[in-house]
């Protein structure tokens, strides 16, 4: 089987704002058959040395693409200097969800951002090669992605973030295109439970993974995020909980962000070996 990294190359011109540098690949996905672009921000330091860096996916949300974060935040890119991260701008589709479809076969975004990118990115970079050198986060579409996929893939990632998530989409039976991707919910109920983040808590073990999460007081997703709060406090399960004044808003998040680059790089600083 051709690796697949085989089809990277670059997409657009590179970008140097005093420091980190901006690439957008392209990575074939065999799961889907298809290419998928991917941003890549490498910090300052990078290749100075041949230090292995940590990794942070950004996940975006519905109607998004791989260069959100780049387009809405830039402050991401000080952030890649600041704390020394690589970081990936993912394509999750426009409205994908970050799951395996159960009825549409070529939406197979699961398999492709925790298995396929991942091991292209670390074949391709200096990355640290394992859970310890990998987190992911996201907003809203997103941030139900990377806590569902860090959760289902502990081996992968050892860190998760979300902010605004739409961590139970049951109530929203209507929105997003997410009948599409899992069949209408009076048809298929059992799709929609178990490709909820609250459906995956059982399989936490030992606080293996790191959490946090974040949503606005005024969010429409505020509701269903406390109550996976609640729902953890129940069970123990260890996790970082913020609640701030704001709504589902770039706003909020370019603020929320600021929380999230610096839980994460406490994590990779306290599991450096």
């Amino acid at each position: 089987m051709k690796p697949i990294a085989i089809l990277f190359y670059l997409l657009t011109i590179t970008l140097v704002l005093d420091a980190a540098k901006v690439d957008t690949l392209v990575v074939y996905s065999h799961s889907m058959k298809k290419d998928t672009k991917a941003c890549v921000i490498t910090p300052d330091i990078y290749d100075k040395g041949g230090k292995s860096h940590p990794v942070l996916y950004l996940l975006h949300g519905y109607s998004g693409n791989y260069a959100t974060y780049i387009n809405f935040f830039p402050e991401v890119l000080e952030f890649a200097d600041q704390y020394n991260m690589i970081i990936i701008g993912v394509d999750g589709g426009f409205s994908s969800w970050y799951f395996d479809s159960p009825v549409d076969t070529a939406m197979k975004y699961e398999t492709y951002v925790a298995k396929e990118l991942t091991a292209f990115i670390d074949s391709t970079f200096n990355t640290i090669k394992s859970r310890e050198g990998r987190a992911i986060t996201g907003i809203s579409m997103g941030g139900h992605g990377a806590l569902y996929l860090a959760m289902r893939h502990q081996d992968i990632f050892g860190a998760a973030g979300s902010m605004s998530g739409g961590v139970d989409f049951r109530q929203f039976p209507k929105n997003w295109d997410l009948a599409k991707r899992l069949g209408k919910i009076d048809l298929y109920p059992e799709n929609w439970e178990k490709n909820t983040v609250n459906y995956q808590l059982h399989l936490l073990k030992n606080d293996k993974l790191a959490m946090i999460i974040d949503c606005g007081v005024d969010d429409f997703f505020i509701e269903v995020n406390r109550q996976l709060h609640e729902k953890m406090l129940k069970l123990n399960i260890k996790h970082d909980y913020i609640e701030r004044p704001g709504e589902h808003t770039r706003e909020y998040w370019s603020n929320a962000l600021q929380y999230q680059f610096l839980y994460f790089a406490d994590f990779f600083k306290k599991t450096e070996k």
